[in-house]
């Protein structure tokens, strides 16, 4: 069978881009497919068939093939000077009974950006989703460099199911012996450390512990429900996913940041967009050869704001319930913000959601107090450590800017 995938060029809104999609697959009915795998590809030559064939060969939980038709895969090629597009080509061909569609696009200079190919794909994957009517679909996001593990699929599925709007992956990296790689390590360890802290001081029924910090778009994924409420992907050149991100939470999204959902990508220093992964192993590689310590933010003062936004949680909760606000509760929040009762008030009374209330006075709080004060890495994972270990009492008794602790906590 003689297969050719071919798309169109673009048009001068991205969003209304004119792609086609050519699938490998004749007379496959959309309403079989549960989730929609989306792929962004630019000059990923000498990754895209290790991609590819993880992505083909999707098991259960007991390491048998999930059936045919429960996902697909969706690829599109952008301003490629290699040849990405010839390799799915080929990859199709050769494997038919994949679910496999791509689109090969030329974008203008000013929109030839991850942000306009990954919504385009997105787009594409929630109209095929939608297309029987039902918006219980997934889309899952990954990149053309980096490999999914053999039950991302269904553990993606199977996160969905206990009730999640989203889910934020685990991303991994392969060993080398890259400088930035022990950077990175250090990192992800400090991070993970802060998010079982965030558990222990603001837990969320949906999403507890053990769970990892990651949400972004090598490892995501989004119901068409909730991405058609969040007002879909921006349309940026980068952080696309950190904005999309944002959107969630603005909608109190379910987002379940899943340690069984994994996957690996290179550690390679010359990123497809400016800012990212990429550009921040860089960075750490510069910052090794400077010999200059490896700076994150202030533990005491980041557990604090977990705690105050805690507060502000069971106090909004508690008015979506009752209609009823404690006033010592406010007071208490008031003073800690430094904000006018009546305001805040009015604010809490007036959030269908918690997300933009807390992401308004969060940036409040921020500007009412200032930068956020940096210290060593190595100090704030010993910080972190103790403070799990005993979180209930004081561990430490003042953070590296001075700021002295009441309870155990950063005064706020």
């Amino acid at each position: 069978m003689s297969i050719i995938l071919i798309s169109k060029t673009q048009s001068p809104e991205p969003q209304h881009a004119d792609v086609t999609f050519v699938s490998n697959s004749i007379g496959r009915h959309f309403s079989s497919c549960k989730v929609c795998v989306i792929v962004p590809v630019r000059n990923e030559a000498s990754h895209l068939h290790q991609t590819l064939e993880a992505l083909r060969n999707q098991t259960d939980g007991s390491g048998q093939p999930l059936p045919r038709g429960t996902y697909e895969v969706i690829v599109l090629v952008n301003n490629s000077s290699d040849d990405s597009f010839q390799i799915v080509t080929r990859y199709a061909q050769a494997f038919p009974a994949f679910g496999l569609s791509a689109g090969n696009i030329a974008l203008p200079k000013d929109q030839a950006h991850i942000g306009t190919v990954r919504r385009l794909l997105m787009d594409e994957a929630y109209k095929r989703l939608t297309l029987s009517g039902s918006d219980d679909g997934i889309i899952a996001s990954t990149d053309g460099d980096t490999i999914v593990d053999s039950q991302w699929v269904f553990q993606i599925m199977a996160e969905i199911a206990k009730g999640n709007d989203a889910v934020g992956g685990r991303i991994l990296t392969h060993k080398n012996e890259q400088i930035a790689r022990l950077y990175h390590l250090r990192d992800v360890t400090y991070r993970c450390l802060l998010t079982h802290a965030e558990c222990l001081v603001d837990p969320q029924v949906h999403n507890p512990y053990p769970r990892h910090f990651q949400y972004f778009a090598a490892n995501m994924a989004v119901t068409c429900k909730m991405y058609a409420q969040a007002g879909k992907l921006p349309i940026l050149p980068f952080l696309e996913d950190v904005a999309f991100y944002k959107a969630l939470l603005n909608q109190d999204a379910r987002i379940r940041n899943s340690f069984h959902v994994k996957v690996y990508t290179s550690t390679r220093t010359d990123g497809r967009v400016e800012i990212g992964f990429s550009e921040q192993l860089r960075k750490w590689q510069q910052d090794e050869e400077k010999a200059e310590t490896q700076m994150v933010e202030d533990v005491t003062l980041l557990i604090s704001t977990f705690r105050l936004r805690n507060m502000l949680r069971r106090c909004w909760s508690k008015y979506q319930q009752t209609k009823r606000i404690d006033a010592n509760e406010l007071d208490h929040i008031t003073s800690h913000l430094q904000m006018d009762t009546d305001r805040l008030e009015s604010a809490l009374v007036n959030s269908t959601y918690f997300g933009p209330l807390w992401s308004m006075l969060h940036s409040y709080y921020k500007e009412t107090n200032g930068a956020m004060a940096l210290q060593p890495i190595d100090q704030a994972i010993a910080q972190l450590r103790a403070f799990i270990n005993k979180p209930d009492v004081t561990v430490f008794q003042k953070s590296p800017n001075g700021n002295s602790l009441l309870g155990g906590y950063a005064r706020v």
